[in-house]
């Protein structure tokens, strides 16, 4: 009698191996978070006059990571590109600390950062999709990418530290970066015992290294064999092709959530007419994240029950609370405005929380890290657009390109909402069909 080894990974009891995998993926994560966050806590300091130019060139490289590493990881693994990327940023960092006053040096070196941070998002949606048990495989993504927004409200907390205890600037960037290359090296340490993706050794063909790490994950003991169960390559222009609603569906709340949120919780202090000035970034990075890493948990009760209400629940949130903190950004209370701020962030984390999910979901073994990077990849040459005409643009304008981004997310959601397939509690091999 012989069992497939897919129906072992998903039917597989939560353990000890599980809770290590989402170890290294959420500090991982953390350190993503950190990372994201050092270029506009540190422009704000030293380069504000030029910060259109750094922060499209650092969207426009995370463009770049997605697309090139996804594409990697489904040729290589997933577990060799996690240590690429990994080792792409550590090294701009260090380069960073005695470099970060040259304005050429510190565009390049952010975005050198933002290139491995892109690269991780295939690598990592597809271990967490290809690895965890069906009835967990919502949260353990959410949470786990979750750790993004924990690591940016603990690094922008610790910079509103840092300006409080240390007038000297440079120290204050000092004691920044330092804490960001301590996180590093927890990262780097911990991402050893990331294990490869069975499902994706099987598709190479390599059946013992994928038995063996099935029966370490989930303690499958018993003697009977495993099988290896149907696999075909599937090229990426194929799935496209075959997938062709799903992909622009995700790409429509993808490049609304990544846009809402890198423009509402980074680059709006940047905007002509702020109120509360450039100064108020750190605050800004740290309550919008604050309210992204405690959303996640309040959505946990619904993830894995249903991802096409969890979407569009975000999606008119999200709509509503942004049109609320325009307002209350025209009342200029800045406790009214930060407690709005919070709100509307929680709705963000549950849209990217959902669309994360469906896109490590909607998409065959074969392809799946390379649509992520590629859905990873639009984001960010739209927000590059947006970042640099944020420069010209006035608070009003920038505030209607938000209702905008909401608002085609929104109607993307309805869309899936009605018309799209559930994928919670689904095996992904009937979600996506390899063959």
């Amino acid at each position: 009698m012989t069992v497939p080894y897919t129906r072992i990974l998903d039917e597989s009891m939560w353990r000890t191996s599980h809770w290590k995998l989402f170890g290294v993926v959420a500090v991982n994560y953390l350190l993503d978070g950190v990372m994201f966050s050092i270029a506009p806590l540190l422009v704000s300091i030293v380069a504000r006059e030029h910060f259109a130019v750094i922060f499209a060139a650092n969207l426009l490289a995370m463009t770049m990571g997605s697309i090139v590493l996804g594409r990697l990881a489904d040729v290589y693994g997933r577990k060799i590109m996690f240590m690429v990327s990994l080792a792409i940023e550590v090294a701009s960092l260090i380069l960073l600390v005695p470099l970060h006053r040259n304005l050429l040096a510190l565009t390049i070196l952010t975005s050198a950062m933002t290139f491995g941070i892109g690269g991780e998002f295939g690598a990592a949606y597809a271990a967490i999709a290809e690895l965890t048990p069906v009835r967990h495989r919502g949260k353990a993504l959410m949470l786990a990418t979750n750790f993004w927004n924990i690591g940016a409200a603990l690094i922008a907390g610790l910079m509103i530290i840092y300006a409080a205890i240390a007038e000297d600037v440079t120290t204050q960037i000092e004691y920044l970066l330092g804490s960001a290359l301590g996180t590093a090296i927890v990262a780097g340490i911990a991402r050893f015992g990331f294990p490869e993706s069975p499902r994706w050794l099987l598709l190479k063909g390599r059946r013992a290294d994928a038995e063996r790490i099935v029966r370490e994950l989930t303690g499958y003991a018993n003697s009977m064999v495993l099988e290896a169960p149907p696999q075909q390559a599937v090229g990426l222009a194929e799935a496209l092709t075959r997938y062709r609603t799903r992909f622009l569906v995700l790409a429509a709340v993808t490049i609304a959530q990544y846009v809402t949120y890198d423009v509402t919780a980074y680059y709006l202090p940047y905007a002509p007419g702020f109120v509360f000035g450039v100064e108020a970034v750190a605050y800004v990075v740290f309550v919008a994240n604050l309210g992204a890493s405690i959303g996640a948990f309040l959505l946990i009760p619904f993830i894995d029950r249903s991802r096409r209400i969890s979407v569009v629940t975000a999606f008119i949130g999200g709509l509503v609370s942004s049109l609320a903190l325009y307002i209350v950004h025209t009342i200029g209370l800045p406790q009214l405005f930060y407690a709005t701020l919070f709100v509307n962030m929680v709705f963000s984390e549950w849209a990217w929380a959902s669309l994360s999910v469906l896109q490590s979901e909607l998409f065959p073994t074969g392809v799946r890290a390379s649509v992520v990077g590629l859905l990873t990849g639009l984001t960010g040459i739209t927000g590059a657009a947006i970042v640099f005409a944020e420069a010209a643009a006035t608070i009003h304008e920038l505030f209607m390109a938000i209702w905008l981004f909401w608002a085609i997310g929104l109607a993307a959601s309805l869309y899936w909402y009605t018309r799209g397939i559930e994928t919670a509690r689904v095996s992904i091999e009937k979600i996506a069909p390899p063959a």
